[in-house]
């Protein structure tokens, strides 16, 4: 899987990190996460740690749009937790499971994101709201994959603000523009031209191929 978008995301939880809630944007959180769905899905593969709450919201999407779920969206899931796994998982054979560690979270957590940042090629890595298991994916991504952008959303608070805090601070276009869907556009460079494509393997290999023509019906 080449040119992928990783996204690490989550909603403070005050009682578990009430530092990280102080200064989360439940809504923004939301509405990010969901203009990256609606830019990236069906026109780049989309890869994620398996977070329970944002399963549903992909899957809804990508069915309204008429592109494979299995096929654009790789989630990875550590054994760790299979009590908590989404049922949705049960539909789809994209999901790549980790062994866990018995008895260690961290260190099951841990094996399952060096997977997936060593056997995925990404671009990007997207990073919205979230706590110290956002902030541990950063400093690993960045480890790991030196030479994919990072793109933190600072208005939804969180571990991203930390990121960006960390990077120095955010850039003009990053910290203060609230139209999500075209911010995405801009900082992953998709096009607004690009079509969706069912498949990945229907996508054509040169990005202006993929460009809305006149005619085109789909």
């Amino acid at each position: 899987m080449k040119d992928a978008i990783f996204l690490s995301a989550g909603v403070p939880d005050p009682r578990r990190g009430p530092e990280y809630a102080a200064t989360a944007d439940t809504v923004a959180i939301t509405a990010a996460v969901s203009a990256l769905i609606h830019v990236v899905l069906g026109r780049r593969p989309l890869v994620w740690g398996g977070q329970p709450a944002i399963t549903p919201m992909i899957l809804v999407f990508a069915e309204d749009i008429g592109v494979d779920y299995g096929r654009w969206v790789r989630l990875y899931q550590s054994r760790f937790f299979e009590d908590e796994f989404p049922k949705d998982n049960e539909r789809f054979a994209n999901v790549t499971f980790t062994e866990a560690t018995p008895n260690d979270r961290q260190a099951s957590l841990r094996h399952m994101r060096e997977r997936m940042f060593s056997e995925v090629q990404f671009s990007s890595a997207v990073f919205i709201g979230g706590m110290d298991g956002v902030l541990e994916e950063y400093e690993l991504f960045s480890r790991q994959q030196p030479k994919a952008k990072i793109v933190p959303i600072s208005l939804t608070g969180g571990a991203a603000l930390k990121i960006v805090e960390a990077l120095g601070g955010a850039s003009t276009d990053l910290a203060g523009d609230r139209d999500f869907v075209a911010l995405f556009h801009r900082q992953l460079g998709i096009s607004v031209r690009e079509r969706r494509f069912e498949r990945p393997d229907l996508q054509p290999a040169e990005v202006t191929e993929r460009y809305w023509r006149p005619g085109d019906r789909s």
